[in-house]
């Protein structure tokens, strides 16, 4: 019996333990996790990682080159390719035929390295300064995805939300609905009602729960899409920690001239943006130094002869001076080639700051108008709830028949859904500020 006992709490316990933890997150806590783990975050940072390879490259170039190789070799040749004769010094007389002749073959054994140092190169050292410049430009823009995700993130939230809003709504309504049934029901058996007055309430009821199956599908793809957003397992547990009636409403928004400012300083995009251009300008000014001279010194040693019992050593070394002259103007080209994009970078960065301004100020507009809202689709829900209470008291006392409840639950259904509708207005325009700004993972 005791092994028994202790092999059924050993299964619970692991069963438990398999299971995974739910994740409760709050609308800021979504949309910090998605800049921290969203796929886009991710790539940017594998560009970053390319970036700052080709920055390895780039120096590696001011480094030495250093080659080794062993080489074990037989050749002949044909004197006739030589161009000229030997001649014997005492009698005049050619050694080799002028049509030409094979000597060898020659076996020749070869070890050697070779060691080449670049002394002074300033076309890679602005290569190199150049590539440093497109490490800061991917790194900028892994801020940006950041905030791409994190605003996307927080979107979704505010939907799954409103869809968990609209669920607990029409719970409420099934509850008065079939609390009406019931009421009808009692008055029937009790000979004060009719009929007719039970079958609107049960019509009621039946429409109001196909209504909670819509809103319970809503809500599960609601949690889906966020859990896709924050790069959560779609099949992992997850709760949301802000309702959308718990989130707060009515803070001060701030003056669009501050707004604004923060919308051009504090953008990542923004920031991405212009350290591309810096980049872009870095990369033309490194093809105009590759004019400049280049100093290098070279070294070639090594030991050969004929076979390997005898090695000789040879070397060779010098330094080199080269100036590139003339390319056929493919120079020229390129350094176009990078103007052109950095004014397109910077006919972008105009363009993403202007439209910046305008999501800032639209931003502002919505966020005012929901709040009016809210105000408003609070009062009506007051009113609805207080038209429902008064329309039950009529029915019960038999003044009236069960139409009155009936259209008053219809009326106070349509003032939840617009007070949820208000308050997903409201958030949304939250979030929108927030990444027009540039803070959406500043958000609480």
């Amino acid at each position: 019996m005791k092994q028994r006992l202790f092999l059924l709490v050993a299964v619970i316990s692991t069963a438990s333990s398999t299971l995974p933890a739910q994740t409760a997150l709050s609308l800021g806590d979504a949309a910090r996790l998605a800049a921290k783990q969203s796929g886009g975050v991710d790539v940017a940072r594998q560009r970053v990682a390319q970036a700052e390879a080709r920055v390895t490259q780039r120096r590696g170039a001011l480094f030495p080159d250093l080659a080794a190789g062993i080489a074990q070799a037989e050749r002949n040749i044909n004197s006739a390719t030589f161009g000229f004769s030997f001649s014997n010094p005492v009698t005049g007389q050619s050694l080799l035929r002028p049509d030409g002749e094979i000597i060898g073959p020659v076996p020749t054994v070869d070890l050697r390295y070779r060691l080449q140092q670049p002394l002074l190169d300033l076309g890679n050292v602005a290569k190199w300064r150049a590539a440093q410049s497109l490490v800061l430009a991917a790194s900028a823009d892994v801020q940006a995805q950041a905030d791409l995700a994190a605003a996307t993130a927080a979107a979704v939230y505010v939907r799954a939300a409103r869809a968990e809003a609209q669920l607990t709504s029409r719970r409420a309504d099934s509850a008065l609905a079939a609390d009406l049934v019931r009421i009808a029901r009692d008055q029937l058996q009790a000979g004060t009602g009719i009929a007719l007055d039970v079958t609107r309430a049960e019509s009621q009821l039946a429409n109001v729960r196909a209504q909670i199956i819509g809103a319970r599908n809503e809500r599960d793809r609601g949690l889906l899409e966020l859990k896709r957003a924050v790069g959560l397992p779609l099949d992992a547990p997850l709760m949301l920690r802000d309702s959308l009636a718990g989130m707060p409403v009515g803070d001060v928004a701030p003056e669009a001239a501050s707004a604004l400012a923060r919308a051009t300083e504090s953008r990542a995009d923004v920031k991405a943006l212009l350290a591309q251009e810096t980049a872009q300008r870095a990369a033309s000014q490194a093809i105009r130094w590759e004019r400049t001279p280049q100093l290098g010194l070279v070294l070639d040693q090594g030991v050969i002869g004929k076979n390997w019992n005898r090695l000789l050593p040879t070397y060779s070394w010098g330094v080199q001076l080269s100036v590139g002259l003339f390319d056929g103007f493919r120079r020229e080209g390129r350094v176009q080639e990078q103007l052109a994009a950095s004014r397109e970078t910077d006919a972008k960065l105009r363009d993403l700051r202007a439209q910046s301004a305008l999501e800032v100020r639209a931003a502002l507009l919505d966020l005012s108008a929901a709040l009016e809202q809210v105000d408003a689709v609070r009062e009506r829900l007051r009113l609805a709830e207080q038209e429902v209470s008064q329309a039950q008291e009529r029915f019960r006392a038999g003044v009236a028949g069960n139409g009155d409840v009936i259209a008053a639950l219809l009326s106070l259904n349509q003032a939840r859904t617009l007070r949820n509708d208000a308050l997903a207005s409201y958030h949304g325009s939250r979030v929108a500020l927030a990444r027009a700004m540039g803070d959406v993972q500043q958000l609480p």
